[in-house]
């Protein structure tokens, strides 16, 4: 994490930038973002809370496993506290954070300052090749306020525009001179420089500084393609004709150049004999300051971010700074102190309308091709226009967070009763089957009356006696027993009476053999249920002479 912070230093400050201006939109954003995550939270809630109450009513009911249900539950709640907690937290913050929002775009329109001036940073480098006449000239076509540089000062003392410290990324030094192509570019005699090709670079692809340039026209490719390193001279007489500012580094020479210690006038020197106004002179550099106040009184002293006493102490009122560094560092106290500020780099429309609604003087750019086509800055709204937005997104959300949480809770309590009936119906119909299985089975388990002997009647003839005489005894074999094949079987036995072919003839039976019959009758087998097998045994009223037929169980 050290690392990072480290290395992604200007990346996290230009986040933290980056927020001022986006955080009544974030907030609106995240606002709608929370109704649409308020769907599948509803739902698990609600779903978890249902699973909640019916693990407590079977902990109620049935006192078996308590304690591993006590688990499961609190298992759920656990859940839900973690799901649920932070999303209620999170949409209440978002409900009243508005409250703590201070950005600088939020403003009356009659409040809002000019639109801040535009420097080319090295010219229109998205349009042509940086520190060249044909980038300057881009620059002035597309309405810059001034045009920024870097100067240094070759071996016989010629301010030229460059901005590395060797020649090797924008010039063919490596084509004509490989082996002085690391020397530093203050080394060079201007008979030299001027023969270096310093555009052939920009049209080659793997060279592009930017990702997001424009498509040049074969006209300004063929410009580009010719460019050459030009002087200060130069810069300043294009200036001078557009009425135009200029600001520029000034990059001292090594100890063993011939101009190190009059640098500073030579370049005096060649501005002066420019003929331009002195006004349109930012003078950045601080060596010799005080030599420059009295040799040109009209330039404008620039300064760093020196403290508001230093800048006050030395007459300075305006300072060129790093936007990231300005806004974290007292950019009020500037402000309050009537000091013109000049941010650099400001490439992005964000940041640029960030910079125009803390009412910056110019920035320093290198899309000056976008930035000129602004007229109001983005992320612009008024302070009673974001509060009613605020006020209705909030009423809206929750109306529609409510009712997603009260449809699903409908929908849960819906299929609760759903199962509930459905429970209840399987459960009445288990009873009932259950009910009528055992009255089948009392049924099926009740033992029929053996027969008693039949009384004899008028019409019944009497048995011969075997003791009188004339009686004639007839041993007769017994009719064997008829067997069915052996099904399933029951799992309760009964007795069943089949009735013969005599028997079903017109006859006078006894009352309790009719009762018996008839409480014995065997209802119709039912499906899957095994059937009995049965032995025939005659009556002895209708079939003296025949064994009785008894259903026996296997």
């Amino acid at each position: 994490m050290t690392v990072l912070c480290k290395f992604w230093q200007d990346r996290w400050l230009t986040l933290g930038l980056s927020l001022k201006i986006l955080a009544p939109y974030i907030h609106l954003s995240s606002i709608t973002m929370m109704v649409l995550l308020s769907w599948p939270v509803a739902f698990y809630l609600v779903h978890w809370e249902q699973e909640a109450r019916f693990r407590r009513k079977k902990i109620i009911h049935q006192r078996r496993e308590t304690v591993q249900r006590y688990a499961r539950l609190t298992k759920l709640r656990a859940v839900q506290v973690a799901i649920g907690l932070p999303f209620f937290l999170i949409l209440f913050c978002l409900f009243v954070v508005p409250l703590g929002i201070h950005s600088p775009c939020l403003q009356e329109k009659d409040e809002l300052g000019p639109k801040p001036g535009l420097f080319g940073h090295r010219g229109a480098p998205m349009l042509g090749p940086e520190n060249t006449m044909m980038s300057f000239e881009k620059a002035v076509e597309n309405g810059a306020y001034g045009l920024e540089t870097d100067v240094y000062v070759s071996c016989d003392g010629v301010p030229f525009l460059m901005h590395d410290y060797d020649l090797r990324r924008t010039t063919n030094i490596m084509e004509i001179m490989p082996n002085a192509s690391n020397t530093t570019s203050h080394l060079f005699y201007w008979d030299f420089l001027s023969t270096l090709n310093a555009g052939r670079w920009f049209l080659q692809p793997h060279l592009k500084p930017f990702h997001y340039m424009e498509t040049l026209s074969e006209a300004d490719r063929e410009k580009a393609r010719n460019q050459k390193i030009p002087k200060l001279a130069d810069l300043l007489e294009l200036a001078q004709k557009e009425r135009k500012f200029v600001i520029f580094d000034l990059n001292n020479p090594p100890i063993n150049h011939p101009f190190r210690n009059t640098f500073i006038q030579q370049v005096v020197r060649v501005i002066l004999d420019s003929k331009i106004e002195q006004h349109l002179i930012y003078w950045l550099p601080s060596n010799y300051r005080t030599y420059v106040k009295w040799k040109a009184p009209g330039f404008q002293q620039v300064g760093r971010l020196y403290p508001i006493e230093v800048l006050t102490r030395e007459n300075i009122s305006i300072i060129n700074v790093d936007y990231k560094r300005l806004f974290y560092n007292g950019l009020r106290d500037y402000k309050a102190a009537n000091i013109t500020i000049n941010l650099y780099i400001v490439n992005e429309p964000w940041l640029f309308s960030l910079a125009w609604c803390s009412r910056i003087h110019s920035v320093t750019t290198d899309n000056v091709q976008l930035l000129r086509q602004m007229h109001v800055p983005y992320y612009f709204m008024t302070p009673g226009y974001y509060m009613f937005t605020w006020l209705l997104l909030d009423v809206v959300s929750s109306i529609f967070i409510v009712a997603i949480f009260y449809f699903h809770w409908w929908r849960e309590s819906q299929n609760e009763k759903v199962f509930e009936s459905t429970r209840s119906s399987a459960d009445v119909e288990n009873i009932s089957l259950k009910r009528r299985k055992s009255e089948r089975g009392e049924a099926l388990t009740v033992a029929p009356e053996p027969p008693h002997q039949a009384r004899a009647g008028p019409q019944t003839p009497a048995a011969p006696s075997p003791g009188l005489p004339g009686s004639k005894k007839t041993d007769r074999e017994p009719r064997p027993v008829q067997e069915t094949p052996n099904p399933p079987m029951p799992t309760d036995d009964f007795i069943q009476r089949t009735p013969t072919k005599e028997a079903s003839e017109p006859t006078q039976a006894p009352a309790y053999e009719a009762n018996t019959e008839a409480t014995i009758q065997p209802a119709v087998p039912e499906a899957n249920e095994p059937r009995f097998p049965s032995m025939e045994v005659p009556h002895p009223e209708t079939e003296p002479e025949k064994t009785p037929t008894v259903e026996l169980s296997q």
